[in-house]
């Protein structure tokens, strides 16, 4: 990895390059219908009036190779923390570190505003993903299951 890797806060400017990681990602965990998200619509997300995520970036040369999409949380046992909702690196640059320096970022940040957790998720099938976090000693739950209600649910309660 050369000195010109930069992680950084996201700026309006990213957000066609992240879109397209969003992309990727849905691509790789065999999902790519499931993106609803419009570029415009991140951006509003981010920067908006009412930001609701934030972003980090690993940019190389001008170029964003991977991105870390993360939120405030509220645990009624524990108080405030992040959650990282979706971490990727194009597949083009993996194997670089760049993750790496991404999460260790994010950790930083949680640690730097004092965060009482930071969650994600993780696919069952990930293994290579599983074996990254499992090298920062974090605990993998397989006690909690997901819930979810898509907005078609929603709209029909």
């Amino acid at each position: 990895m050369g000195n010109d890797l930069l992680i950084r806060a996201a700026k309006p400017e990213d957000i066609s390059e992240v879109f397209d990681l969003i992309v990727e990602l849905a691509v790789f965990e065999k999902a790519p219908d499931e993106v609803d998200l419009t570029a415009d619509q991140l951006e509003l997300d981010t920067f908006g009036e009412r930001p609701i995520v934030e972003i980090i970036v690993a940019e190389e040369n001008g170029a964003v190779l991977g991105a870390a999409l993360f939120y405030e949380k509220y645990s009624t046992w524990k108080g405030r923390g992040v959650h990282l909702e979706d971490f990727v690196v194009k597949a083009s640059e993996r194997r670089r570190g760049i993750g790496s320096k991404l999460f260790e970022e994010l950790m930083r940040i949680a640690k730097e505003r004092n965060y009482a957790r930071m969650d994600w998720q993780v696919l069952d099938w990930n293994e290579s993903a599983i074996a990254f976090y499992k090298n920062y000693e974090a605990e993998i739950s397989e006690e909690w299951l997901n819930g979810r209600f898509t907005r078609e649910q929603l709209q029909r309660r």
